[in-house]
């Protein structure tokens, strides 16, 4: 494979995951997630969503359709419980508030669970991950990996100044607003695994 083909293929994967994890369209529900911390708690949040995010897909990039078939589970399945993840954190936040974080929950678990997962590594994340090992190669997919991780970190670095402009009451507002989005995307995930489990039409 020619430089020229290999720079092709990689850029082809790095737009196809970006489009998936999709950082600029969770930045309002990471501001939500996130309003009753301080700098740099925010900052352990979003350095381990894109830790753990990277080493999740990497991880599932090599390992992902074996790991489901070990379990006997489908990508439909995780799309399933996905969902029903982020429908109970969305519950959580509208009934308790954004910082309803349990028993002191840390920083570094939000950036894990939801942030890392399932909000930036979700079943479409994973599912383009293993496409992209499975059309172009090991190093495009892993690659492509590590350059929409890269972009995410950097996206969310410059979150101060939007926590800035928004303010408390903004990031209060927010905070509720996303949680029905963050809902409704669950809601979504479900549809969607449901829908593929019994092959319906969609």
């Amino acid at each position: 494979m020619s430089v020229v083909d290999f720079s092709l293929n990689l850029a082809k994967a790095v737009i196809a995951l970006f489009i998936i994890v999709d950082p600029f369209g969770n930045i309002p529900i990471f501001i939500g997630l996130t309003q009753n911390m301080v700098e740099g708690q925010k900052r352990k949040v979003f350095n381990t969503a894109c830790l753990v995010g990277s080493i999740l897909l990497l991880v599932f990039a090599f390992t992902g359709q074996e790991i489901f078939n070990l379990f006997g589970v489908s990508i439909f399945s995780f799309e399933i419980a996905g969902g029903l993840l982020l429908l109970i954190i969305s519950i959580r936040i509208l009934v308790s508030g954004a910082d309803s974080r349990e028993n002191g929950e840390s920083p570094e678990m939000v950036g894990a669970v939801p942030i890392a997962i399932p909000l930036l590594v979700g079943p479409g994340a994973i599912t383009t991950t293993i496409l992209n090992l499975q059309i172009y190669d090991v190093y495009v997919a892993a690659l492509s990996v590590l350059v929409v991780m890269i972009l995410t970190w950097t996206i969310l670095r410059f979150m101060k100044k939007i926590y800035k402009f928004l303010g408390r009451t903004g990031s209060l507002v927010i905070a509720r607003v996303m949680a029905l989005i963050i809902a409704a995307i669950a809601v979504q995930y479900i549809l969607v695994g449901v829908t593929h489990f019994l092959g319906l039409p969609h």
